[in-house]
């Protein structure tokens, strides 16, 4: 059976960005007869031992209650289950002297659900005007964009949207230590807009795939700028504090009258349970849920009982702190130390700063090749990474930069990631046709 797809039906059948990358990693791993790869392209959190106890303890004490037949067995209300919302208001409350009250939260099947209903519900063509009368289809109106302010970022930025003319990005500048060779991006505010044609603006904060987190002042600036056109910024905190807090470097979620807070478990050891949370204004917050309810009633309720116990007893806080952050520091520790090794000093390789998520991202610069015929390269020694040209959704000027990119996965061992990064400066030294003899 072959039927007809809509224009929608169209856009959204199509793989983008990381997810398209994939069907050729596993095609590869499938077909890779007797040869070993190490994998360096997973974003599945690894499965520590102190995350999972502490799941089970969570699950043990649901069974065990009284609540587990209504939590499973009844439909519960499209903003969530009410000892979640309870959880987060109160801790957020006292963690950041806030006055958040159960209006001003929605729980949602994963964070990439929140972007999906923001970028649709701002973003895209505003309805027709009345008249003349209206000739039908929906590119009536004005587009507003869906604004992303740093580019790279999440590549599922690029899918969120049903009108894929929405999403814009803008091009960062190139923070640059050369001798220490490393580099960090940064939102170039002389080429940023946000005006009245801009619908939302999203980011990600610790950013996945680059590891950087934009400053408090940045955010802040972002947020100024979009509030004079009541536009809703939507900070992506899947990396952020409270939990996971799989940020290196010191950061302070911002909150604001047009910010919309967004968090996910997944990375706090529940991504098959998708589990998303959104703080912010009650209006806003109305309007997500409404969409929410119109797709898919409400997120599902046994991940949502777990983690409201996890949150009021404070060991989710806690294990992030003290396990995922260190466990995944630890991890970026060694692709640091090891590139510093094993790389060519006097070609132009830089690391991005570790400052949070479960990823390194490495820029090669003037590199002879694309990022995809590189990772094809790649393969050939056993090594898989992700190129990095999938993270510049809404990124439509030619730059260079976009194809001299790679994506580092912090999830394998020690032992393999050391390896790995051996064998990719060995293949960077080759491709650059370097002569590193002695003279």
């Amino acid at each position: 059976m072959n039927p007809a797809l809509t224009q929608f039906g169209t856009q959204m059948s199509h793989l983008t960005g990381v997810r398209a990358i994939m069907k050729d990693i596993i095609e590869t791993l499938r077909a890779g007869t007797g040869q070993e790869f190490i994998n360096l392209s997973a974003g599945n959190p690894v499965i520590l031992p102190e995350v999972e106890q502490l799941w089970r303890d969570c699950t043990a004490e649901l069974l065990a209650s009284a609540e587990y037949g209504e939590v499973v067995c009844r439909y519960g209300s499209s903003q969530g289950y009410q000892p979640l919302i309870d959880a987060v208001r109160d801790d957020f409350n006292r963690r950041y002297g806030l006055s958040l009250t159960d209006r001003n939260i929605l729980i949602t099947p994963g964070s990439q659900s929140i972007y999906f209903y923001a970028a649709n519900a701002f973003g895209g063509y505003t309805a027709p005007p009345p008249s003349p009368p209206y000739q039908g289809g929906v590119r009536g109106g004005s587009l507003k964009h869906i604004v992303l302010p740093l580019s790279p970022d999440y590549t599922g930025y690029g899918g969120v949207s049903l009108i894929p003319e929405a999403v814009i990005a803008c091009k960062p500048t190139l923070d640059i230590d050369a001798p220490a060779h490393r580099f960090k991006y940064r939102p170039d505010f002389s080429q940023l807009s946000i005006d009245e044609t801009s619908g939302c603006v999203i980011f990600s904060r610790p950013c996945n795939p680059t590891g950087n987190v934009l400053t408090d002042d940045e955010v802040k600036k972002i947020a100024a700028m979009a509030s004079v056109f009541d536009v809703p910024v939507l900070i992506d905190s899947a990396y952020g504090p409270p939990f996971p807090a799989l940020n290196y470097t010191e950061m302070t979620p911002i909150f604001g009258e047009n910010i919309i807070h967004c968090m996910s478990l997944s990375k706090a050891g529940l991504p098959g349970e998708r589990i998303g949370i959104a703080i912010g204004d009650e209006n806003i917050i109305q309007v997500l849920q409404s969409f929410q309810t119109n797709m898919c009633i409400h997120s599902p309720r046994y991940g949502q009982a777990i983690a409201a116990r996890a949150i009021n007893s404070g060991a989710l806080a806690d294990i992030g702190v003290n396990v995922i952050r260190p466990y995944y520091q630890s991890k970026f520790d060694v692709v640091e130390t090891t590139l510093e090794q094993a790389m060519p000093k006097d070609l132009p390789w830089f690391l991005h700063r570790g400052e949070g998520a479960i990823f390194a991202w490495l820029w090669l610069k003037d590199l002879p090749m694309t990022d995809w015929e590189f990772y094809q390269q790649l393969k050939q020694v056993g090594v898989i990474l992700v190129p990095g040209s999938s993270f510049f959704p809404g990124l439509r000027e030619d730059w260079r930069h976009k194809q001299e990119c790679l994506r580092i996965s912090l999830t394998a061992t020690n032992q393999e990631i050391e390896t790995a990064m051996k064998r990719l400066a060995k293949m960077v030294e080759k491709v650059y046709q370097v002569d590193l003899s002695p003279v």
